[in-house]
């Protein structure tokens, strides 16, 4: 019998206030496949996996969700985290990012990464691989 701990990723969970909306947009994003759980969960995984055996990005509704304030602001709603993707073409992913509905951050602080915001307001990074 194997009594040896196994802890894996399951999912980043996101809320946000329309998961299957939210959900779209990463799909389109990464070019990942959508799996929906009700009206209330939904998420992103690459193509030829299964939920259950690949890490994916999970979208819960929250209809209090309010989207944090980049760079951070005493007394305003603060990030608690965001998702970095690796590109080979930092314009190219931009350009396509900005297509699917995303947003430029007015301040950036590198040449090697684009800060961006999904369309309810999480940053995103793309970085130059």
């Amino acid at each position: 019998m194997d009594n040896q701990l196994n802890i894996q990723i399951h999912a980043f969970t996101l809320d946000c206030p329309d998961p299957f909306e939210l959900a779209k947009f990463y799909a389109e994003l990464l070019k990942w496949e959508i799996k929906l759980f009700g009206d209330d969960f939904a998420c992103v995984y690459a193509p030829g996996t299964h939920k259950e055996e690949y890490p994916c990005i999970l979208f819960q509704r929250n209809p209090d969700y309010k989207p944090p304030v980049w760079p951070e602001k005493h007394g305003e709603q603060q990030q608690m985290a965001h998702l970095d993707f690796s590109v080979n073409d930092l314009e190219k992913a931009v350009e396509h990012a900005i297509r699917c509905g995303a947003k430029i951050a007015e301040q950036q602080f590198s040449k090697d990464w684009t800060v961006m915001f999904d369309p309810v307001g999480h940053p995103f990074c793309l970085c130059k691989i």
